[in-house]
């Protein structure tokens, strides 16, 4: 079993979770999704973990193929910008996990980073701090993209008994 801490101060953000082999397949059908929130189900389940391979969050780079787009992320919907539609090619290796399984974290001042429809969109950088303060976390809720919280990896650390 895992525990993540903030690399800043050494506060437990999460209880032990357990290690997945790989991130989930998570259906990304509207029938899906929760009727009242429109969040769609969580990409990781409660008390587990999964390192993402995939980059995640910004910077973002233009997409070669603008009449072929990809999504910006994995399992996120398509970005467009000024320049044209973008993919990430930010933090790799993020830890992916259920957002309720890091319930001590809280938003940034303002609520930065934290743009969306009905939740953040995840898709700015990092939006969510350990109580100490330092931007740790990034939460993913809106009701057009996933559901999940990725920890950043230079921020966080892990520690198993």
């Amino acid at each position: 079993m895992t525990v993540f801490l903030c690399s800043k101060c050494g506060t437990a953000i999460t209880p032990e979770l357990a290690e997945l082999a790989a991130v989930p397949e998570v259906s990304d059908d509207e029938r899906d999704r929760d009727k009242e929130t429109r969040r769609a189900r969580s990409t990781v389940p409660r008390g587990h973990y999964a390192i993402d391979p995939e980059p995640s969050g910004p910077p973002y780079v233009v997409q070669d193929d603008q009449e072929d787009p990809k999504p910006a992320h994995s399992r996120g919907p398509m970005v467009c910008r000024e320049e044209g539609f973008v993919i990430s090619a930010g933090s790799r290796h993020t830890v992916l996990m259920h957002p309720d399984d890091a319930a001590g974290l809280q938003p940034l001042p303002n609520w930065e980073n934290s743009s969306g429809c009905c939740g953040p969109t995840g898709n700015e950088g990092l939006n969510r701090a350990c109580p100490c303060g330092t931007p740790v976390a990034t939460l993913a809720a809106d009701c057009f993209g996933p559901f999940e919280l990725h920890l950043d990896p230079v921020r966080t650390y892990a520690f198993s008994q």
